[in-house]
């Protein structure tokens, strides 16, 4: 049986590529899944029979506190919600959703959690660039660098008597979301052609790494799992 077997978990961003395997692997674990999305109702709706589906804004206080409403005796939290950033003047947007809307949404749950003195678990998606140096990447990788920083933090001050563990999975080049537009547009296909990379990661390959880092057991706690088939190397 699986221990994730009956315990409520919520995957901010649920809809999107990534995090639809993830909302996958953990229903088929018969974990009480709830999956939020922000504009996309229909791809939201294909998930319906695995989740429990609401529409909400990380942005807004009303929103997440109705999300996490949704799911009674929480235990896990996972944070795909994003944008892709990549002109200049889109740096106060994507600090907001990037950022500022995830954190306030782990720390609103992780005060839960610890109040009702149950263990539980965070993972934030971040990604490999948080952690690696992208030209022109600095309104997407900074909010992101942040975040990473930002869960260090709160797994610190989270220890103790009902810990709740909290760790970041920063994907690499997915075939999935925005990242299928470099993919088409050839920006990373010198990390192949080297053989730097065997291929192009799968929305799976996260998935499974969110969910080492939700099992129960686990003695893992601020921690980064970089999941890029060592591009980054």
């Amino acid at each position: 049986m699986s221990s994730l077997r009956d315990r409520s978990i919520i995957v901010a961003g649920g809809a999107g590529g990534l995090g639809a395997a993830c909302v996958r692997l953990l229903a088929a674990e018969g974990a009480r899944v709830v999956a939020s999305y922000l504009h996309n109702a229909a791809r939201a709706a294909a998930l319906s029979d695995l989740a429990t589906i609401i529409q909400a804004d990380l942005t807004l206080a009303e929103d997440r506190a109705r999300l996490l409403d949704a799911a009674p005796a929480l235990y896990g939290l996972v944070i795909y919600a994003g944008m892709a950033a990549r002109r200049d003047d889109l740096l106060e947007q994507s600090l907001a959703v990037n950022f500022t809307g995830p954190l306030r949404l782990a720390r609103e749950a992780a005060a839960r959690m610890r109040a009702a003195g149950a263990p539980g678990a965070i993972v934030f998606i971040a990604s490999m660039q948080a952690g690696d140096v992208f030209p022109n990447s600095t309104p997407y990788s900074a909010p992101k660098a942040a975040l990473v920083h930002a869960a260090r933090v709160l797994a610190k001050e989270c220890r103790g008597p009902g810990e709740v563990r909290v760790n970041v999975v920063s994907p690499g080049v997915m075939e999935a979301g925005v990242a299928l537009e470099s993919i088409a547009a050839g920006k990373y296909q010198p990390f192949l052609d080297s053989g730097a990379i065997p291929r192009y990661g799968r929305p799976e390959d996260a998935a499974r790494a969110v969910r080492l880092l939700l099992e129960p057991d686990c003695y893992i706690t601020g921690q980064v799992l970089t999941v890029d088939g060592g591009l980054t190397l």
